[in-house]
């Protein structure tokens, strides 16, 4: 979760600075839930479909840094060379696709990864996950994929970031239900909820779905009630987000809670923390640093082929 704020406190100044291109979306107040899914999974076996507020999510499933600093930065050296968006990184052979769009299409995608797995016999003991937000319940690329995950029984869990906003739309003009982990039962998928503000309320409650769709029960679905702490994306000032919503509940920085619970549980001193902080800093720099010394993409001289086989002909 540190490693992730700090990253993304840089990212975000590095935008200011005119020195990113393209939007840089924050996962700020999103980081328990997001961190704990990514470290309930296992890297080099299970699935994780990120999202645009995965940061944390990424780095605790096994992301280096320096992948995150190269993509935004254009680094021909970075997972997708510099020639895509700088939200859409991954490495499908390391079991990251890279992100299509945030609004629920990831879904799919790892349902279809989690059926070509079973038709290779290499479904056992694995787990598929992704992130959405509520806004993204509402389409039909999330009800297609969890039908189909529910149909097929995977082992799927997908977490609902229940951030109050679809972009700057209040849930009151998206859902009639009193609570989208209602909607679960409909699906026939187990059916979760967390204060996503609270940091061992989320690992215990995600890593619980993990290890359900693990062990044969099927897809989970959990929603996590949340506010994000910043506009929608760098550009947005989120100034239609209500001040008595903020200084609510929902509103809590998951991070003070989340350092406050280590200190309070004997799981770190608050010295120990603070020293997490300033080695995650330097290490913070140093991916920002190498990022931008590396060369960008050449027009003159790239094969732009969408998909190539090794010979680089065109396919």
């Amino acid at each position: 979760m540190l490693r992730s704020r700090l990253l993304e406190n840089k990212l975000s100044s590095l935008y200011k600075a005119g020195k990113i291109v393209g939007g840089v979306y924050l996962g700020k107040g999103q980081e328990a839930v997001s961190a704990s899914l990514g470290a309930s999974l296992i890297k080099g076996r299970d699935i994780f479909a990120a999202l645009i507020r995965d940061q944390a999510g990424r780095t605790a499933f096994g992301e280096p840094l320096i992948d995150c600093t190269r993509t935004y930065l254009g680094s021909v050296l970075g997972p997708m060379k510099g020639r895509d968006g700088n939200i859409h990184r991954g490495r499908p052979l390391d079991g990251m696709p890279a992100m299509i769009s945030h609004l629920g299409a990831e879904v799919s995608v790892v349902a279809g990864m989690l059926v070509a797995r079973r038709l290779k016999g290499e479904l056992q003991g694995v787990v598929g996950a992704t992130c959405v937000g509520d806004g993204a319940t509402s389409t039909g690329a999330f009800h297609e994929g969890l039908n189909m995950a529910a149909v097929e029984n995977l082992p799927m869990v997908v977490i609902v970031g229940n951030n109050q906003f679809a972009y700057s739309t209040p849930t009151d003009r998206q859902y009639a239900c009193e609570d989208l982990v209602e909607r679960a039962k409909g699906y026939g998928v187990g059916g979760h909820s967390v204060d996503g503000t609270d940091m061992l309320a989320c690992t215990k409650v995600i890593g619980r779905a993990v290890q359900l769709a693990r062990e044969g029960g099927g897809p989970q679905m959990v929603v996590a009630r949340l506010l994000r702490l910043t506009g929608h994306g760098e550009h947005d000032d989120g100034s239609y987000v209500p001040q008595t919503l903020k200084a609510g509940h929902l509103g809590r920085d998951c991070l003070d809670v989340g350092e406050a619970q280590m200190v309070e549980n004997g799981y770190a001193s608050a010295e120990e923390v603070e020293r997490w902080k300033t080695e995650f800093a330097d290490e913070v720099q140093a991916a920002v640093a190498q990022a931008q010394q590396e060369p960008v993409p050449d027009p003159w001289h790239e094969v732009w082929h969408a998909c190539s086989t090794q010979t680089g002909r065109g396919l």
